[in-house]
């Protein structure tokens, strides 16, 4: 029996932030995403909300995460989870990560007697697509190789390595629909925009059925009911709202102002194009009259010295009647 739901969207950012505040409900989504179990999430200091700052294209939180493996041992990892809507936030991505290698608080393993930092995992959730790849979630994950490109696999994993790279998890939202395949593609099936509330886009009309009775995902849309009646997550997705659509203005200016720009700079060229044109004309216009005073030089030499009119215009090839006008 299926259950329709009306959640709130968790691509906005106060929205995801009450969704990932929720223990239970981070495990699930990290655990899901990182197709590991994660046993135990804690919110680092450093966390930042786009309601709280002018700049809102980016979403940021970072976790420490416990992770028990198959026989039972359990390690901490780092997760940088960085939410953006939109595609050119590149360079702050690679900023906000060189900043977790340079943190000294991750320096907080011990492997034989030495120091090593935690191995860190990158997860980026895009409001956009990325070239041309159509898969809604990437995994780009390290392998180390020999000369020969051959895998190695005695040693690891090995701390050394694994706190100086890192692995990184990519979803397209754009590319999530409602055929899911997995079981991580389900989890995320909340961010799905094509099944935004069409009277609001601040909801999402969620379907459960049958096929979610491992119970994980009920117990996500439930947090997402619930940050749809909290008032204060409400109140942030207007304001969010509001910033959107005076960055949007923004940038329908900008883009007016530079094809303006494009335009005169378009019309600068082309005088610039005539300005060079007319002082190749001078320039040429200059050439002909010195080429004129040399011949007009040359028939009054040649007349002075006796010859005829017809003589001249013999030697010089041309009419008579033109040199009559030399002289």
């Amino acid at each position: 029996m299926s259950m329709t739901y009306r959640i709130a969207n968790p691509i906005y950012d106060a929205v995801f932030k009450y969704m990932m505040a929720d223990q239970r409900v981070a495990r699930i989504m990290l655990s899901a995403l990182l197709k590991r179990d994660v046993v135990k999430v804690e919110m680092r200091p450093h966390e930042y909300s786009n309601v709280e700052r002018s700049e809102i294209s980016m979403y940021r939180v970072d976790f420490a995460a416990t992770i028990r493996e198959a026989d039972g041992s359990e390690e901490m990892i780092l997760i940088e989870l960085q939410k953006t809507w939109k595609s050119d936030e590149t360079l702050r991505f690679r900023q906000y990560l060189g900043a977790q290698y340079s943190n000294k608080d991750n320096m907080m393993r011990e492997v034989r007697g030495n120091k090593y930092a935690l191995p860190t995992v990158a997860i980026y959730i895009l409001g956009h697509r990325i070239g041309d790849i159509e898969e809604p979630v990437i995994y780009a994950q390290h392998t180390c190789t020999d000369y020969e490109g051959r895998v190695i696999e005695k040693g690891m994993p090995d701390p050394f390595i694994d706190s100086l790279i890192h692995d990184t998890i990519i979803v397209q939202i754009p590319y999530l629909s409602f055929n899911t395949r997995n079981h991580v593609e389900r989890i995320l099936s909340v961010f799905n925009q094509k099944a935004r509330d069409a009277d609001n886009d601040h909801f999402i009309i969620f379907e459960e059925t049958d096929e979610d009775e491992d119970r994980d995902l009920h117990h996500v849309v439930h947090r997402l009911l619930a940050a749809g009646t909290d008032a204060v997550t409400r109140r942030h997705m207007e304001v969010e709202d509001e910033y959107i659509s005076e960055y949007d203005k923004l940038c329908i200016e900008l883009v007016r102002a530079n094809m303006k720009i494009a335009e005169q700079n378009k019309q600068l060229a082309q005088n610039k194009q005539l300005a060079e044109q007319d002082k190749q004309l001078a320039e040429q216009d200059k050439q002909l009259a010195e080429k004129d005073n040399q011949l007009k030089a040359m028939v009054a030499a040649l007349h002075s010295s006796g010859k005829t009119i017809d003589e001249i215009a013999a030697i010089i090839n041309k009419p008579a009647d033109y040199v009559a006008t030399l002289l």
